[in-house]
């Protein structure tokens, strides 16, 4: 029996780059691969362990090294717009305006028409006015960043009146009554968990009280015995207080998508300012928009905080893409979200039993959600090909990572997120698991 490695027995790192197979490697690389390897292999030795061919090691490193951590993956999980995955993909048309305006220079704060500095405010305003119709618009990297723009700028010091339904948490411990207080303002709770009245926020305004805010329950739903005001009857309340109403909407459905509430419905009824994010049921990319009255979207536009939080050039170019498909209803289900959640059964199902096909798999049906806080009691009739459950870990794993569901001791990967050009791709990656 050979005798377990000692400490001592590792080579140098020196040594050990010495190595032919090493020797085309750039040395500042395949010094730190080094320096990793060995690290390891002192550590295995210590547990008992013996460690495996250093230099084979070392070159497994540096391809770690090369290998981008941010890349694709394939959602095999029915979950449409999934927070970890990267939320909504892109269109085409949105992806062809990042490229465009990418690739070289772009007149992101320039006014071609009259040859001096513009605002990149100014983009997308029009778009965002047809679809909505808003005054004004704005555009920040995020919906907790609208919303933390909307208090600080036109609340900061007082009073914001939420109902208590409605102070919720979201993904990542993002919750209302903490960005109220990063925004300056002070929270004032009316009414109760299940039920708030109009008249619960007419008693709670006085001297102090800045605005009103309405926020929509995004990932959850009360049932039950519950009542809220209508947003006409708060728009109401507002108004007889000469008071301006803010509705946080989250997840920015431009048409009507379930019981989502729209950002133009939400104006008609009598909100001032609407703020929703770009990359959930909207489809494009991460981005808060806030919509609304004029004079109020020029305060956000002012205050300190807009040039923190705003949007960089290609989240711009994404959501004008986006937002264009989103004009014609004939171009809507370009958007890959929308489209995956209007697709009828009978395509996705013909997509698991090709992908069933080709990997010796079985169809189930299952259903699908529509996730990133959207929609939360929706469940959208899927099917997706069933295979073993040891196959999960080493296809999430491989060169293109595969995430699906375990459920009952298999690996089920629904179809409603896979592509018809992702189906032999998803194949090919079951077959190199099993190998």
């Amino acid at each position: 029996m050979p005798r377990p490695r000692a400490l001592r027995d590792l080579p140098s790192v020196d040594r050990l780059l010495a190595d032919e197979r090493l020797a085309s490697e750039p040395h500042e690389l395949a010094l730190a691969a080094a320096r990793v390897v060995l690290e390891q292999a002192r550590e295995t030795i210590r547990e008992g362990g013996e460690p495996g061919p250093l230099v084979e090691a070392v070159l497994e490193e540096l391809g770690r090294s090369r290998r981008p951590s941010l890349r694709r993956v394939l959602n095999a999980t029915g979950v449409l717009v999934h927070t970890n995955l990267g939320r909504s993909p892109l269109a085409e048309a949105a992806l062809a305006r990042v490229a465009e305006v990418g690739s070289g220079y772009s007149n992101l704060e320039f006014d071609v028409e009259r040859g001096e500095r513009g605002s990149r405010q100014d983009h997308l305003g029009p778009l965002l006015q047809r679809l909505t119709g808003a005054e004004a618009a704005l555009v920040v990297n995020n919906n907790a960043a609208a919303v933390l723009l909307a208090l600080a700028a036109l609340a900061e010091g007082r009073e914001v009146v939420v109902s208590r339904g409605e102070l919720i948490e979201i993904g990542d411990g993002f919750r209302i009554p903490d960005v109220l207080a990063r925004s300056g303002a002070r929270l004032v709770e009316v009414g109760t968990t299940n039920r708030t009245r109009a008249a619960d926020y007419e008693r709670a305004i006085g001297p102090e009280t800045a605005l009103l805010l309405r926020v929509h329950q995004s990932n959850f739903r009360v049932v039950g015995f519950t009542e809220r005001p209508g947003l006409d009857e708060l728009a109401a309340v507002a108004r007889n207080a000469d008071l301006p109403l803010v509705d946080d909407l989250g997840s920015g459905a431009l048409a009507s998508v379930g019981d989502e509430p729209t950002p133009a419905e939400s104006l008609r009824a009598g909100a001032d300012l609407v703020c929703f994010s770009g990359d959930k049921l909207l489809g494009g990319p991460q981005a808060g928009v806030v919509v609304g009255r004029a004079v109020l979207v020029e305060r956000l536009r002012r205050h300190p905080l807009q040039r923190a939080l705003r949007a960089d050039k290609l989240t711009l170019a994404a959501l004008e893409g986006t937002l264009a498909l989103a004009l014609d209803p004939e171009t809507r289900d370009e958007i890959p979200v929308l489209r995956m959640l209007h697709e009828p059964l009978e395509g996705v199902r013909a997509r698991a039993e090709r992908l069933a096909e080709q990997v010796g798999g079985e169809v189930e049906e299952t259903v699908a959600r529509v996730g990133g806080g959207a929609l939360p009691l929706a469940a959208l009739p899927s099917a997706a090909c069933a295979i073993d459950e040891e196959l999960a870990a080493p296809l999430r794993l491989g060169e293109l990572p595969v995430i699906g569901i375990v459920r009952d001791g298999r690996l089920l990967l629904d179809c409603r997120t896979l592509g018809d050009a992702e189906i032999e791709e998803v194949a090919a990656a079951v077959a190199a698991a099993r190998a």
